[in-house]
C-alpha cells in the first residue's frame, strides 16, 4: 500500500493543527514525570524537565539518582525531585520502577531516558517499567534499548507513545547500518513506527516525524547549531510537556520538533551556530509558542 506524501511543517500547518488550550491553573495544565539521570550525567533530566515547563506543562516531577536529587531540587525549585538508589557505577537501580509505579497514575505523560548511562542497565530498567505505565510515554536516548530488544514492548499503550531517537539511535534500534539511515531518515522512521506501532520523531538538520499508518511530517528548522550536548534532552522534554497538555502523540512530536528547531534558529541568528548551549533553547520557547498560537 502506497504511503501518503510527506507534509512539510510550516507555521500555517501548525496553526491548522492547534494545541489543546492551556488550563487556567497548574492542575489543569497537566503533570509530567521525567525519569533518568545518573551520577555522571544528572543535567539531562534538568534540561528535559525545564523544557516541559517552558512548553506549558503545569507540574513536573523528576525521578533520578539519589546522589543528584538534592542539587537538582535546589536548581529546579519549580519541580518535585525524588531520589532513588543507584548502582556502584552511578546508574539507577530497579528500585526506580516502584517509585514510577507510585507516581505515574497522577501524571498525564512520562519521559524515560535522559541521562541514562549504561545501555544494558537502561534496557533492563525500561523493560521492567513499561508494563506498569498506562499513560502516554516518551522514550529517549538509551531508553530506546528496550525497543531494540522487544519492538512490541509498547503495544499495551495502543499508540500512546513517542520515540525520539537521533539518527545514530535510530540505526541502532532498527539494526541498520548508519549509512542506510542517513540516506533516507524518513524511511527509517516510518519503518520503526510501523514496527512498534507508535510515533517516531527522528533526524538532524531535517526532522522526520512518522506515524504507524504511513503519514509523515518534514521539519527543516534548526540547523547544525542544535548539534550540541543536551539538545536532544530539550526536544524530548518539549514533546512530553505537550503530551502532558493533552496533545496527541504525533502532534506533540511535530510541534516539539518545530519549537526546538525554531529556538535553535533564534539563537543562531543572535550568537552564531557555534557556541550556544542546550539550556538556552528553553527560554526561547514561550515566545515562539505565543507567535504560533496568535
Amino acid at each position: 500500500m502506497s504511503r501518503p506524501a510527506p507534509e512539510v511543517v510550516t507555521p500555517h500547518l501548525l496553526r491548522a493543527w492547534p494545541l489543546p488550550a492551556l488550563g487556567r491553573d497548574k492542575e489543569s495544565r497537566g503533570r509530567v514525570l521525567v525519569v533518568g539521570g545518573s551520577r555522571d550525567t544528572p543535567g539531562a533530566v534538568r534540561l528535559a524537565a525545564e523544557a516541559a515547563l517552558r512548553v506549558g506543562a503545569g507540574k513536573v516531577q523528576v525521578v533520578t539518582v539519589a546522589s543528584a536529587a538534592t542539587a537538582l531540587a535546589v536548581a529546579m525549585p519549580e519541580m518535585m525531585v525524588r531520589g532513588v538508589a543507584e548502582e556502584e557505577g552511578g546508574d539507577l537501580t530497579p528500585d526506580v520502577v516502584q517509585v514510577v509505579e507510585q507516581l505515574a497514575p497522577g501524571c498525564e505523560a512520562v519521559l524515560v531516558g535522559p541521562g541514562l548511562q549504561d545501555p544494558d542497565t537502561a534496557a533492563d530498567l525500561v523493560s521492567r517499567m513499561l508494563p506498569v505505565l498506562r499513560i502516554p510515554v516518551v522514550l529517549d536516548a538509551l531508553a530506546l534499548a528496550a525497543v531494540t530488544a522487544d519492538p512490541a514492548c509498547l503495544e499495551h499503550l495502543q499508540g500512546r507513545a513517542v520515540l525520539t531517537p537521533n539518527t545514530r539511535e535510530l540505526a541502532e534500534t532498527l539494526g541498520w547500518e548508519q549509512d542506510k539511515v542517513d540516506q533516507d531518515v524518513r524511511e527509517a522512521a516510518l519503518r520503526l513506527a510501523a514496527r512498534t506501532g507508535v510515533c517516531v520523531c527522528a533526524g538532524g538538520d531535517v526532522t522526520w516525524t512518522a506515524h504507524p499508518d504511513g503519514r509523515s511530517w518534514q521539519g527543516s528548522v534548526g540547523g547544525p547549531g542544535l548539534g550540541t550536548a543536551g539538545s536532544g534532552d530539550v526536544r524530548a522534554g518539549l514533546v512530553v510537556g505537550l503530551l502532558g497538555r493533552g496533545a496527541q502523540p504525533c502532534q506533540a512530536a511535530v510541534w516539539g520538533a518545530h519549537l526546538h528547531g525554531s529556538a535553535g534558529d533564534r539563537l543562531t541568528a543572535r550568537l552564531g551556530r557555534q557556541g550556544f548551549l542546550a539550556r538556552e533553547l528553553g527560554p526561547q520557547v514561550p515566545l515562539l509558542l505565543s507567535e504560533l498560537e496568535e
